[in-house]
């Protein structure tokens, strides 16, 4: 049995490039709130050192958090952070039966990803279904 296919030794999953860049041409996001250095997908960015958790986020932002036990406070940060009146775009494993999904997920806009996505620096597509999730901003 391939391990790798049906588990991850990581939660941070880089986003496909072709993918991202259609999202950005029409959100043009200007912060990426979950990155390194190496996988950014915009020029401004959050590493994991300076805890995007943490930090202010403005404009047209993407988000691709990590997908462990700390999944839920991005996406409660991400949908309130659309309360201030920015953007957030996310990029989320489809997990439609965890709380997280119901208090903020299903406030947005959603679209089921068909297929399963190959992120970046990984062999095998997800072991798991994704999707987009759009908070927008609130005037």
């Amino acid at each position: 049995m391939n391990k790798v296919h049906f588990s991850s030794n990581t939660d941070m999953w880089s986003t496909p490039q072709e993918f991202f860049n259609t999202l950005d041409a029409e959100h043009k996001f200007t912060l990426d709130v979950c990155a390194t250095e190496e996988n950014a997908k915009c020029k401004t960015f959050y590493s994991k050192e300076q805890d995007g958790l943490k930090q202010a986020w403005t404009g047209s932002v993407w988000m691709n958090p990590p997908y462990g036990r700390e999944i839920g406070k991005w996406v409660r940060k991400a949908y309130e952070t659309s309360q201030l009146g920015h953007t957030v775009v996310c990029l989320l494993p489809a997990r439609v039966d965890t709380a997280w999904w119901h208090d903020y997920c299903a406030k947005g806009e959603f679209i089921f990803i068909r297929g399963r996505l190959k992120f970046g620096g990984h062999k095998n597509s997800a072991p798991f279904p994704s999707a987009i999730v759009i908070f927008k901003a609130k005037v």
